[in-house]
């Protein structure tokens, strides 16, 4: 048993291959330092270009991409990150836009349905004026309080 393993160490030990792609596929969530919301993986700066070497360096050494953007958001902030997380401060950025759309909706669907109202309202008062003009003639003297005795 020990045989095996002490044959499988130099295959464990052989360096990882880390290609363009592998290197763009983590660049591509994170922005570059210099240029505002410009993807790293198109960034033509020399910022850019050192990013993606340390990318490169730390996937050759065994780092996942999870573990590569979590560097990039320790060492320079969630600004950095395509995709921040969502907890915390940038919670409010996910739910805000939502919450606007929501109360946009209630606000103009309230704001129709007074219109419909005060249009039904401004109806039936030009009704029921029709309806006294036509139904008491304009002889018709009122009656006063005073004829109810």
């Amino acid at each position: 048993m020990l045989g095996f393993f002490l044959l499988a160490a130099p295959a464990l030990a052989q360096d990882v291959t880390v290609t363009d792609d592998d290197v763009n596929a983590v660049a591509k969530d994170l922005f570059c330092p210099v240029c505002e919301s410009t993807p790293l993986d198109v960034c033509p700066t020399q910022a850019c270009a050192d990013w993606r070497e340390l990318i490169r360096q730390q996937l050759t050494d065994g780092s996942t991409p999870e573990e590569v953007q979590a560097y990039f958001a320790r060492q320079y902030g969630d600004g950095v990150l395509a995709n921040p997380p969502k907890s915390g401060f940038t919670l409010i950025l996910w739910v805000l836009p939502v919450v606007a759309v929501v109360l946009g909706g209630v606000f103009f669907s309230r704001y129709i349905r007074n219109l419909r109202a005060s249009a039904a309202d401004e109806t039936d008062e030009a009704f029921e004026e029709d309806v006294m003009e036509t139904a008491v003639p304009a002889t018709a003297q009122p009656i006063a309080k005073s004829d109810y005795k």
